[in-house]
């Protein structure tokens, strides 16, 4: 199980760099955590190359003090020992290709601040070595049936003090393919008086006005009645969505709940998390047939379209319909009996 980070393990330069991150690129503590948890590991391999002993004792590697890694450190590194940590990683690690880009970005992302917003550095080792590339996989998403069958289940659980909440949250998923970090980040000031939209606050402190559909505003009106009411007329907490201790509710809490809502629908063997209803609101949009791809784009909060084009690719429906399409899909198939192999050499 991987410890927690604690920015004060890092030298100097590498807390300004998680700053930096934060303050001024607008960062989320999440994505700042994992740039760290990443660059960890890189140091961590530093301090133990040529020491087999700490290499293959996972132990050991974690136990090592990586506050020592600072600019001097960080400058006499070379490209060749990037590559051999990625190839650390793959081999020692099991880290596929995707989790190697990740530590590659981290690294990059450290290296060009160093030399191109702080000056520390004259050169950069990671500037030109190539991300892994990743395996491209089709996101899994529910079916309609699916949705239906989960919805239901939550509506359905009437002994749940939080079944309105509930359903609420898992509504928005399917139908607004928000991300979870957005969902549990939702205020009330965000939603419009009207229940036509809210305001979401993306990656990166982006922000965007999601609209609601019909089944959105009811599900949050039910909920509203409940989180306006008396009961939580004393909470300072101006969040939308409150948790049984009446804060914030926070994204492991919502992750069980839906974990919980998709076992008892029997969904749980099909390993569904919370985005791949994300997924799957974006795939039941894109197969309206009515969604252009660059709308949802703007919809899930995309930076780039290539990004979003990934739903181009899923729709199984499409596909059926473009082979039964084919001007040659009517033909009638000649019976085999009609069909005589010749022998070679003989006269017809």
């Amino acid at each position: 199980m991987r410890r927690e980070i604690d920015v004060n393990e890092f030298s100097s330069v590498v807390r300004e760099f998680a700053s930096y991150k934060s303050a001024i690129q607008g960062c989320s503590s999440k994505t700042v955590e994992e740039y760290l948890m990443d660059l960890r590991t890189f140091f961590r391999y530093l301090l133990a190359v040529g020491d087999s002993d700490v290499l293959n004792d996972p132990e050991k590697f974690a136990n090592q003090d990586v506050s020592a890694i600072g600019v001097d450190e960080l400058r006499a590194v070379s490209t060749e020992q990037v590559y051999d940590f990625l190839l650390y990683v793959d081999a020692k690690r099991d880290n596929m290709s995707a989790a190697k880009a990740r530590k590659l970005s981290a690294i990059k992302a450290l290296y060009k601040f160093l030399v191109n917003k702080r000056g520390l550095l004259a050169d950069n080792p990671v500037a030109n070595i190539e991300s892994p590339k990743k395996k491209k996989s089709l996101p899994k998403y529910l079916t309609l049936e699916e949705s239906l069958l989960l919805l239901q289940t939550v509506n359905e659980d009437v002994d749940s003090p939080s079944r309105e909440r509930d359903y609420a949250i898992i509504t928005l998923f399917l139908n607004c393919g928000i991300r979870l970090s957005e969902l549990a980040g939702i205020s009330l000031p965000d939603l419009d008086r009207q229940l036509r939209s809210m305001r979401i606050t993306g990656k990166g402190n982006k922000e965007r006005i999601v609209y609601l559909n019909d089944a959105c505003r009811m599900a949050l009106a039910a909920h509203l009645e409940i989180r306006l009411s008396e009961k939580y007329a004393k909470v300072n907490d101006k969040a939308l969505f409150l948790s049984s201790r009446y804060s914030r509710i926070n994204v492991k809490t919502v992750q069980a709940m839906v974990y919980k809502y998709l076992e008892r629908a029997g969904l749980g063997s099909k390993k569904f998390s919370v985005h791949k209803l994300r997924h799957t609101a974006a795939t039941l949009m894109y197969q309206s047939g009515e969604v252009d791809i660059r709308v949802l784009k703007d919809i899930l909060g995309h930076e780039q379209l290539n990004t979003t084009q990934i739903y181009t690719h899923i729709s199984d429906k499409n596909m059926e319909d473009a082979m039964k399409n084919n001007p040659l899909a009517g033909l009638a198939a000649t019976p085999a009996t009609k069909f005589k192999p010749k022998d070679n050499g003989e006269d017809e």
